[in-house]
């Protein structure tokens, strides 16, 4: 069984979509599982009411990513789930979505797999997985070095982000769950996906599998798009922070090889304060 878990707050008009596009998928063994973190709108209301079939855990509305997402995780695990997808409330997952995820985990049942993200108001493929230059402290497009025949099948990556991920059971129990201590909410994702390469589990991007998805709906990119002083603060320090230094500190110590973990953190740290204004 499949179970794909989506973490909420409010913004029902994004819940409904993604939950209609679910519905419509070609592959129908799986089950939906909402946490829901206390909105304050009429989402319990009308998960309730228009998507009975919607397995919903409500909180009180103190968590942020990770957590929710772990205690989706925990739930599924809990009730026999072989693969566990992660969802963002803001996404769209074409209509085959699951059922490519599928195909391709039946070959490599070991793997970690993510989607080739579309900008829903576009069209326009913006994410197809990227290659870590730890010497440089950047990453590597993987977009820009295949061609479009090539856009296809499973291409080998070195993190994948938490919205579009296919995770099988075992990779949980030998990596572990989302860390939500070291990550509350922004690196959470790349980190597991790190600790799930180290314990065994391929990451590969699976260019047969499509998500659109709403860039400017995250909380990151309104703090770069209204460059104040304040969303600079929120940026590099905030919780909901893209550049957050202490999570990008983290990840570095834990996860960068120890030869290039001087030039990696340094020029990693001065990227997220010089680069925000650019």
């Amino acid at each position: 069984m499949v179970y794909v878990v989506i973490p909420v707050y409010n913004r029902w008009h994004y819940t409904e979509a993604c939950l209609l596009a679910l519905r419509k998928q070609t592959f129908q063994d799986f089950r939906m599982v909402v946490v829901d973190d206390g909105s304050t709108d009429d989402t319990a209301y009308n998960i309730e009411s228009a998507f009975p079939e919607v397995i919903s855990l409500r909180e009180p509305g103190n968590l942020f990513w990770t957590a929710a997402i772990n205690i989706g995780v925990r739930y599924a695990l809990e009730n026999g789930a072989l693969h566990v997808v992660t969802l963002n409330n803001d996404t769209l997952p074409a209509p085959d979505f699951l059922e490519r995820m599928y195909f391709w985990s039946e070959q490599y049942p070991h793997a970690v797999l993510g989607a080739l993200e579309l900008d829903a108001s576009t069209g326009q493929i913006i994410y197809g997985g990227e290659r870590i230059d730890w010497l440089r402290a950047t990453t590597k497009d993987l977009l820009k070095s295949l061609s479009e025949s090539g856009r296809k099948g499973l291409q080998t990556v070195d993190w994948l982000p938490g919205r579009g991920l296919w995770i099988p059971r075992i990779a949980f129990e030998q990596a572990g769950l989302f860390d939500q201590e070291a990550f509350p909410h922004y690196f959470a994702d790349l980190d597991f996906t790190r600790r799930a390469i180290a314990s065994g589990f391929p990451n590969y991007l699976n260019y047969d599998a499509r998500l659109l998805t709403y860039p400017e709906a995250s909380g990151d990119y309104q703090h770069k798009t209204r460059k104040t002083l304040p969303n600079y603060y929120h940026h590099l320090f905030g919780i909901k922070g893209g550049g957050n230094l202490l999570n990008f500190s983290r990840f570095a110590f834990r996860h960068c090889p120890r030869f290039y973990l001087p030039w990696y953190w340094i020029l990693g740290s001065l990227r997220r304060v010089g680069g925000y204004w650019k």
